[in-house]
């Protein structure tokens, strides 16, 4: 009998469909690989299994028996827990605090603290955390908050462990106790589901394999031994495995050459755990991509480029426009100082970028006059409204007038608002994170070609979880592994397949 089943699972948002009729069976004992690209429905399917979220057709079956959760706390008390990508913790409380949070152990109507810590060290041990059990969440690294959100998980003795991107922010000593820690768990006769973007993990400690692809099974629990990473991939891409996917390719593995004159060049930059002397350049007209699994590194540096992460070490040289080489510099401390050191950070999350119960001018205008000051100690109101229709012209974002709210356009025409407002402010460098997320194909075609052109005149960078987008658009992808640059593809070599290759391979 299996410890979980989910058969014919169907669910759709807003008519996209995320799943369709998926089957996936986890026996006892066993660690169940869940894979596929990004978008192809593993958080959707885990979010069905755990709880989060219900299913529009198909059922779940616990121990063989019908079950439908009324959230995660209730899976948790049926015996299925889940440590997912978005860490669910509170940082302003102590590690015990978070541990049991809603199981508390009480004595006389007290915490009983001295109990809980008793649970908890062995656990916390056996993973590698030392931290004491009094320690604030919040002054945690992130390596070491993912450590205690799987704590949390097998503190409850789950029979069944879905691990949604576990090692993402671990390193390589973490995620090697990580899978010890499953191998135990398998001993245990508990059931993992294992969702991971690392091969070279999955080929390691899975028993069966499922691949999704476009919200459908493709690959159903195929045993590990009659599976390989360039059959995962294969299974991943289908019919788009472009025709050169076997060539041997011209893959640079030594960086890009001679710095440019005028250009980006981000030198040796370090971030403890995360980033370890990762050189990247690019030259004015230039689109680099940077391309990685989850927690390879690559948003790491954006986020240093932009002034959103302190980095321990490291140089950056920006381009000045004149032609000549621009000063040497340590990376910005802060978003303000990366946007008056020239640096534009567009993000694909327009909670981020955009304020949706404001005007559109307001929006546009917010960088230039407001954070750069360039139109002077008064803010003019009929310069920047004319100054905002004339973005809007030129974007092609559609709307009823500046007046409008940025909140009532839809999804694509918000995102080229966002990046409207980091254009008016004319960075040198133009650093884009998941610009089309959540955008539909016309509107990412558009956002597209708006990159492009804004493009030629400056430094470009992308990060997206969309390879198709990265091979569309840039001149070069910079692939990251484990903190580290280990690739870069461009010309004949730059297609999808090659790029998950250089992503999943082994370090």
């Amino acid at each position: 009998m299996h410890v979980i089943e989910a058969a014919g699972i169907s669910k759709s948002y807003g008519g996209v469909t995320a799943l369709r009729g998926c089957d996936l069976r986890v026996a006892p004992g066993t660690v169940h690989a869940l894979l596929g690209e990004n978008g192809a429905g593993k958080s959707t399917l885990v979010k069905i299994l755990t709880g989060a979220v219900r299913q529009d057709a198909g059922r779940i079956l616990l121990h063989g028996t019908p079950a439908q959760f009324r959230d995660t706390a209730d899976a948790a008390r049926h015996g299925v827990a889940v440590v997912s990508q978005e860490l669910n913790l509170f940082p302003d409380l102590d590690v015990l605090a978070n541990l049991f949070t809603k199981r508390e152990i009480l004595r006389r109507g007290l915490l009983d603290r001295a109990a809980m810590t008793a649970q908890a060290e062995p656990v916390l041990a056996e993973l590698g955390l030392h931290v004491s059990p009094r320690a604030p969440v919040g002054a945690l690294t992130l390596a070491q908050r993912q450590l205690v959100e799987i704590a949390k998980a097998l503190l409850t003795n789950p029979r069944v462990l879905v691990l949604d991107e576990p090692t993402s922010a671990l390193d390589d000593a973490g995620s090697a106790r990580l899978l010890r820690v499953l191998r135990v768990l398998r001993d245990r006769r508990v059931g993992v589901v294992f969702v991971s973007h690392i091969l070279e993990e999955v080929m390691a400690v899975s028993d069966e394999v499922t691949v999704l692809r476009d919200g459908a099974v493709v690959v159903s629990a195929a045993r590990r031994d009659d599976m390989s990473v360039n059959r995962i991939v294969a299974a991943m891409l289908g019919d788009r495995t472009p025709a050169t996917a076997h060539a041997a390719g011209r893959t640079v593995r030594d960086g890009a050459g001679p710095a440019p004159q005028d250009g980006l060049l981000a030198e040796d930059i370090a971030v403890p755990g995360v980033l370890h002397g990762v050189t990247v350049r690019a030259r004015r007209g230039e689109i680099v991509g940077l391309a990685g699994v989850v927690g390879a590194g690559h948003r790491e540096l954006l986020r240093v480029l932009s002034g959103g992460h302190p980095a321990a070490g490291g140089e950056l040289r920006l381009p000045t426009g004149s032609g000549d080489p621009g000063p040497v510099r340590r990376p910005p401390k802060s978003l303000r100082a990366a946007v008056r050191s020239g640096i534009a950070l567009v993000s694909g999350d327009r909670q981020f970028g955009l304020m949706p119960d404001k005007p559109i001018w307001t929006n546009i205008s917010q960088v230039r006059s407001v954070a750069l000051a360039r139109d002077g100690a008064v803010i003019r109101r009929p310069l920047l409204r004319e100054r905002a229709r004339r973005q809007t012209e030129e974007l092609g974002i559609r709307t009823s007038g500046v007046e409008q709210q940025a909140g009532m356009l839809s999804g694509g025409n918000q995102q080229k608002v966002v990046l409207a407002k980091w254009l008016e402010a004319a960075p040198f460098v133009l650093l884009l994170d998941d610009p089309t997320r959540g955008v539909d194909v016309g509107s990412k075609a558009e956002m597209h070609g708006l990159i492009r052109s804004a493009g030629t005149r400056r430094v470009t960078v992308i990060c997206s979880t969309d390879l198709d987008e990265l091979v569309s658009l840039c001149d070069r992808v910079v692939v990251f592994r484990r903190g580290q640059v280990v690739a870069e593809l461009a010309g004949g070599d730059l297609n999808r397949h090659t790029l998950l290759e250089e992503m999943n391979a082994a370090a």
